[in-house]
């Protein structure tokens, strides 16, 4: 499990999607309108389907109104 957390200056459409190294999508965690203010989000390690995904190294993606922010991060089980 890993929280991902960001502020946002204003009301904004956001996007946060996870990529596994070879760029393909994993799994979508927020695609739509979010407040102004902090926000955390959880991923459970899971893609699209439910599936468990494998130990590794994935990225994150985060596309608002105001940029976008791409992190690394490592997923042990």
């Amino acid at each position: 499990r890993t929280e991902i957390k960001f502020t946002l200056p204003s009301d904004q459409a956001v996007k946060l999607k996870i990529y596994n190294v070879e760029g393909r999508l994993v799994k979508t965690l927020v695609n739509g309108h979010q407040d102004a203010g902090a926000h955390t989000v959880v991923w459970s390690g899971q893609d699209e389907r439910g599936g468990r995904v494998a130990s590794g190294l994935y990225f994150y993606r985060l596309t608002t109104d105001s940029g976008v922010l791409t992190r690394k991060m490592t997923l042990l089980k």
